[in-house]
């Protein structure tokens, strides 16, 4: 691409990547824990009885306290780990091809997973990058959403035609940062250079990629554009959902209602956590020396004014609307869970709880995390199908795969054990294997059964062979 035709391309996305990385930024804000409420602290949480060294404006309203409260963070994590910790198990009816793509995808695909959701739940979508390295190896990693500015086409297909990344890199000559631009196509990739984001000293980056001879292998030179080979765009969304929203804007209200409201009561408790005295006639004392007096004497010594002389000493307080502020914060509480589809952590209230009981506890989790998993199977589709394409396999576009996802909630397991005992003698092999609550790998379990077979056979002979004529003989007797 020429550097008139990227720039125009770079303006003409430059407002809708703004607009996305802000609403980012701010979902990001929450998962740290950097609510709105701390913005005055630089999303610091503090405490702050007083401005030290500085009169308030209302000396009944001193203090200033603002801790944000980790909703956000807790509800994204609940549903990473509940649909991403154990990764799913890919089978395209190959025993050799998934053990290939098993090993391809590596022992940290269950972590990178666990990001993608992550990320998509913060962003709304998630982005994988794939590449062949130069020893001819597949690899793959998760790029930060908001480098990433998609281009579809605009037929009802929506296919990703082109792609923007842009991010800051240091160079280390002269130890300023720079911006980097890319544009992907199904064919190449083209790097570009800008000291800042209004791209007027826009310029190729002509010593991004190394040039290599053919038939040698050897180094000849550097170019601004590489040729990937890949056929397609190298980049795979994971959306979550079908609006790409972040999840924060469906509860961020909420959270916000809560910390001020918490955070309101906090402060009345420092602003009138001490009792105030009213004096009416002081015998001559300041009030160091008054306090000094009522520590040491347990007195208080009032001058007499004569009759109807109304000196003493009067206690003023001040009630705090504990009840109501309660009942708020738990209606907002759980107003969060409920909007953010997730489980309270307070409701796990027994350690007996029936399969049915915690069921209904994970219910509206299971609902979004079929959701955000309806959308990751097509992406992950993509990914294997990838794999597949650099294995060489010939059907690789085509070829069914199968996706089975497996959640990690808490359970009743002896129940669960229960229930496959019973059906054991009607049930498949692979079918209890999955349904174990102690297996974790239901096909290696399956492996071990018949090599745990194979050997006893070995030992004792088959039990279910009966063609031995010492055998045979012996039921005739018995019949």
């Amino acid at each position: 691409m020429e550097v008139e035709a990227m720039k125009k391309l770079l303006q003409n996305t430059q407002a809708r990547r703004k607009n996305f990385i802000e609403r980012y930024s701010t979902s990001k804000r929450y998962y740290l824990n950097e609510n709105d409420i701390t913005l005055k602290n630089n999303g610091e949480s503090k405490t702050k009885e007083e401005d030290a060294g500085k009169e308030s404006k209302n000396p009944f309203r001193a203090a200033d306290n603002r801790v944000s409260s980790n909703f956000h963070q807790l509800l994204v994590d609940q549903e990473a780990g509940y649909l991403a910790t154990k990764p799913p198990t890919i089978d395209v009816d190959d025993d050799k091809l998934n053990q290939q793509i098993k090993n391809t995808l590596g022992d940290n695909f269950g972590l990178r997973l666990n990001e993608l959701v992550v990320d998509a739940a913060n962003a709304g979508i998630a982005w994988l990058h794939y590449w062949i390295d130069i020893d001819g190896q597949f690899r793959y990693a998760i790029v930060p959403p908001d480098q990433i500015t998609p281009i579809y086409s605009t037929d009802l297909n929506r296919k990703l035609v082109e792609l923007r990344r842009s991010y800051k890199e240091l160079n280390p000559d002269t130890a300023k940062y720079h911006w980097v631009h890319e544009y992907w196509d199904k064919d190449t990739v083209t790097a570009f250079k800008s000291k800042d984001e209004q791209f007027t000293d826009l310029q190729p980056l002509d010593d991004r990629f190394a040039i290599y001879d053919a038939t040698t292998g050897v180094e000849t030179g550097t170019s601004s554009v590489n040729h990937h080979g890949l056929g397609r765009i190298p980049f795979i969304a994971f959306p979550k959902n079908k609006e790409k929203q972040p999840d924060l804007y469906h509860y961020k209200g909420l959270i916000d209602v809560y910390d001020k409201i918490y955070n309101g009561y906090v402060n009345d408790l420092d602003d009138i956590q001490q009792v105030f005295l009213i004096l009416k006639n002081l015998d001559g004392q300041d009030l160091d020396k008054f306090r000094k007096d009522l520590l040491r004497y347990k007195s208080i010594k009032i001058r007499s004014m004569g009759a109807g002389d109304d000196s003493g000493v009067d206690q003023l307080a001040v009630d705090i609307p504990t009840e109501a502020r309660n009942s708020m914060l738990e209606t907002t509480k759980t107003n969060i869970f409920v909007h953010a589809q997730g489980i309270d952590p307070t409701d796990f209230k027994t350690n007996n709880a029936t399969g049915t009981a915690i069921k209904m506890l994970y219910s509206h989790l299971e609902l979004k995390a079929a959701k955000t998993e309806a959308y990751f199977r097509d992406a992950l589709t993509e990914l294997v199908r990838a794999i597949m394409n650099w294995l060489h396999v010939p059907d690789a576009d085509s070829r069914p795969i199968e996706q089975t996802w497996t959640r990690t909630a808490i359970q009743n397991d002896v129940e669960k054990a229960q229930v496959v005992s019973q059906l054991a003698n009607w049930t498949s092999k692979e079918a209890i294997a999955k349904a174990n609550p102690i297996v974790e790998d239901w096909q290696q379990e399956l492996k071990d059964q018949q090599e745990d077979l194979k050997n006893r056979n070995d030992e004792y002979g088959n039990p279910d062979n009966l063609n031995g004529g010492g055998d045979n003989n012996d039921d005739q007797e018995r019949s």
